[in-house]
């Protein structure tokens, strides 16, 4: 197989795989109530994603080759404790953006 016909490939599958999961959800349970014990298990979906996303870029940032730097762990310690004071996500986004670009401004 070469390189193209590869990527289409994989394009092409990925695109089905999704489609056919964003329809499992919306076509055929759209219409119909949910059980409660899965409702309750998907409201933490989003709660789950973000750190997911996020604990990468923190634990092995590729600004520092990898390494883990303690200014990205003081920034998302911050984040974290925020978000359990204000309860806002905002709000604890725009802690650790500060704790981030003080640290950034007042490092060596």
């Amino acid at each position: 197989m070469t390189g193209d016909a590869q990527i289409w490939t994989v394009i092409v599958g990925l695109a089905t795989a999704s489609f056919l999961l964003r329809f499992i959800f919306l076509g055929m349970v759209g219409s119909r109530a949910l059980p409660r014990w899965l409702m309750r298990h998907l409201r933490y979906t989003g709660v789950s994603i973000i750190p997911a996303l996020v604990a990468p870029a923190v634990l092995w940032p590729a600004a520092t080759e990898g390494q883990t730097d303690p200014l990205r762990l003081a920034a998302a310690f911050a984040t974290v404790a925020a978000g359990f004071v204000f309860k806002q996500f905002f709000a604890a986004i725009a802690v650790g953006a500060a704790v981030m670009a003080l640290g950034l401004t007042l490092g060596p």
